[in-house]
């Protein structure tokens, strides 16, 4: 009975210590925290709105453990759907301490569906995530990866870097990390491109706002993928992303938000 507790406590001290590797500080949201999107797609040459989005997170239990839930929900409008068909629903779970517990991806764009999803494991001072990525009806294909890095979904990511604090940060500066999408797990980057004062699209708010660039690597050439303006103050709110997409550009432009956690400190006006 001893040996069987000892063993016990190992596996719970093993998992908490690669757990605490992962964990990070959350100063930017709270749960009820709803942000609401206006999308914009590049139609020769023509920016025309093409639908909404929106991301909700809220407190909530996974594995009986507490954990915040977040979901992100794009859906192009009738007209779009006239020329390219997109509903894409990103859904991930995370420990208070934003450790990533699991994620999914359901995104039916044109006439193709696919399904990723990720689940996160600490054992022994290691994160270990199983893959599992499906194609319509193809069969499901599975992967698992192993490191003693932490390794982070689109969500979990977006979710850590609101709480970053960028003010020893200088044009150029990279954070890598390894980016489990359900289909691979690579290292990827996240590089800063400095301040700029940005004008809502059809409005008169001007927010001051941190540039970011999130970099994708494939077959050994690095390519943006999302460029994102966030504010400059404690929220760290994307009011904007401009993205690269398989079927054209297209960009999000932040329209109302509920339940912020803290005060807007970086409206011009």
């Amino acid at each position: 009975m001893k040996k069987l507790t000892a063993l016990l406590a190992a596996i719970v001290l093993a998992v908490t210590a690669a757990s605490a590797q992962c964990s990070s500080v959350n100063t930017a949201f709270k749960s009820g925290e709803t942000l609401m999107y206006d999308l914009y797609f590049n139609w020769k040459f023509i920016w025309v709105k093409a639908g909404t989005a929106y991301m909700n997170t809220t407190e909530t239990v996974w594995n009986g453990k507490p954990a915040y839930k977040t979901y992100l929900v794009t859906k192009g409008s009738s007209r779009a759907d006239k020329f390219f068909v997109m509903r894409d629903t990103l859904t991930a779970y995370c420990g208070l301490d934003l450790v990533p517990m699991y994620y999914k991806k359901g995104a039916l764009e044109g006439s193709s569906y696919r399904k990723n999803e990720v689940w996160y494991d600490y054992v022994n001072g290691e994160c270990k995530v199983k893959m599992r990525y499906q194609k319509n009806q193809d069969p499901a294909q599975y992967k698992e990866h192993s490191s003693r890095y932490c390794a982070f979904d689109m969500i979990s990511m977006l979710l850590r870097a609101r709480s970053f604090d960028p003010t020893n940060f200088k044009k150029g500066h990279r954070i890598k990390f390894l980016m489990a999408d359900g289909h691979n797990c690579d290292w990827q980057s996240i590089v800063y491109r400095g301040k700029e004062k940005f004008k809502m699209e059809n409005s008169n708010t001007t927010y001051r706002c941190l540039v970011f660039s999130f970099m994708e690597m494939e077959n050994g050439k690095e390519s943006e993928v999302v460029r994102f303006y966030i504010t400059d103050d404690k929220n760290h709110l994307p009011v904007r992303l401009d993205l690269n997409l398989n079927f054209g550009t297209a960009k999000a432009f932040l329209i109302g938000v509920k339940g912020l956690r803290n005060p807007q400190t970086s409206k011009v006006n």
